[in-house]
This record gives C-alpha cells, sequence and structure tokens, in this order.
C-alpha cells in the first residue's frame, strides 16, 4: 500500500536508512558537544613559552628543537589541591603516549619559595620523582612542616636520603638559580593559581576550567590531539 504517497518498501529503506546513519549523527553531535572552548576550558598562552627541560637551563626550545609534545603540571607542596590530583594524574601518566613528554615545576608567585627550593634540592639527588606522592601525603596528612628544612631533613632521613646530602643540596647555588627560573616562568605562563596544566607552553587548563579532575584529565587529551593535528598540518 501507499501511504501519502510512499510505499510501504520506500518506507522500510527510510527506516534501515535512519538506523545506519542514526548513531554516525549521534556521534558527530556528541564530538561537537565535547568540543574544546576557548577561554573556558582553556586559555592560549601568548605569547607561547619555551618547551622542554632545558628551559629551566636557559635554552630556548620552542622552535623545532624539541620535537615532543610537552605536558607541564604547574603545582605547590602546600596545595590541597594538587594533593588530590597526584593520584588521579599519577595513573594519567602511565599511559602517556610517546610523543608526549612530562615535567612537573612548582610555582611560584614569590610566597611557596620554600617549596620550589625543595622540589628541586630533592631533584638534583634524583630523589624527587620516588618521593613525590609520599612527600605529598607527609605534608596533607601527617602534617610535615614543608617549610622548615630542618623538619623535612629528618623525615627524608627516615626516607633513606642522607640528611647532609640534602642541607648541602638546598642551599646549593644551582637551586638557588632554578627556583628564580621557576619564579620567571610562574610569571610568564601568566598562572593564576595551581593545580595548572599547560600544553605545548601555548595551552593552558585547570581542574576549575575543566570543571573536575577527572574532567581535567579529558580537556588534557583533547588539548594534546589539538597540538598534535596542528603540528602535523606545519610538517
Amino acid at each position: 500500500r501507499d501511504i501519502l504517497g510512499v510505499s510501504m518498501l520506500q518506507l522500510g529503506r527510510l527506516g534501515l536508512l535512519f538506523v545506519l546513519i542514526g548513531p554516525v549523527l549521534a556521534f558527530v553531535a556528541g564530538d561537537a558537544a565535547a568540543e574544546l572552548k576557548e577561554g573556558s576550558d582553556y586559555v592560549v598562552i601568548s605569547p607561547a613559552q619555551p618547551t622542554g627541560a632545558d628551559t629551566l637551563k636557559g635554552i630556548d626550545t620552542l622552535k623545532g628543537i624539541n620535537t615532543k609534545i610537552e605536558v607541564t603540571e604547574f603545582f605547590w607542596y602546600g596545595c590541597p589541591h594538587c594533593h588530590a590530583f597526584e593520584p588521579i594524574l599519577s595513573k594519567w601518566l602511565k599511559t602517556l603516549p610517546k610523543d608526549v613528554n612530562f615535567r612537573r615545576v612548582p610555582a611560584d608567585f614569590g610566597r611557596w619559595t620554600a617549596g620550589v627550593k625543595l622540589f628541586y634540592a630533592l631533584d638534583a639527588m634524583g630523589e624527587e620523582q620516588r618521593l613525590h606522592g609520599e612527600l605529598f601525603d607527609a605534608i596533607h596528612v601527617e602534617r610535615l612542616n614543608y617549610l622548615s628544612e630542618s623538619a623535612v631533613a629528618d623525615w627524608l632521613s627516615k626516607e633513606g636520603v642522607e640528611r647532609r646530602k640534602f642541607v648541602d643540596a638546598y642551599n646549593s647555588p644551582n637551586v638557588k638559580t632554578s627556583t628564580q627560573r621557576a619564579q620567571r616562568i610562574s610569571k610568564d605562563y601568566g598562572l593564576k593559581g595551581v593545580p595548572a596544566v599547560v600544553i605545548g607552553g601555548k595551552y593552558l587548563t585547570s581542574n576549575v576550567m575543566a570543571g573536575g579532575f577527572e574532567e581535567l584529565l579529558v580537556v588534557m587529551d583533547q588539548l594534546i590531539a589539538k597540538l598534535r593535528a596542528e603540528q602535523a598540518m606545519q610538517k
């Protein structure tokens, strides 16, 4: 029979067509809904900043020297939100793509210098990565006074770090220089707070902008994909 001039066979074909394209349309709509929004999900750093560990040595690796996409987490040992983000971020780091590098930079706006020195002292001794999570827990759970060099030295000695070695590193010229550069980087990146994550020295986002820690990881992945696509177009 015909229904309004349309045969049942035609209706069947239309129904099949809808079944086939429906999921595609839903995917496209979902993808559009998940599209990043500049100004709310992330902000563009202008000008874009140098990337790579060499930036802390005063070497500009922005223009093609550093081929990997860099993800930089800015944090503060005294920040409870940074502490909460740490286990979530650590899990994400286990899935880091081969074309992505990750580094931490302790932020400092002039008031968090003791924590910055602590980070670079541990880094100089090759102990920061091993003790990063434990130190966060000691500060926020055990109430370790990380502002006290002596208190930190006592805690580190229990973790197998020689007290004198830490004190020497903490007060070394190299740590002082790294601390000053971290202060400059915090300013150059236009940080407003922590935790904050920067992708490729170009895109800055945070848990506040993303709407939560898990949401932040999603935005980070999207920004990595965005920058990867931009780099591919430049080749």
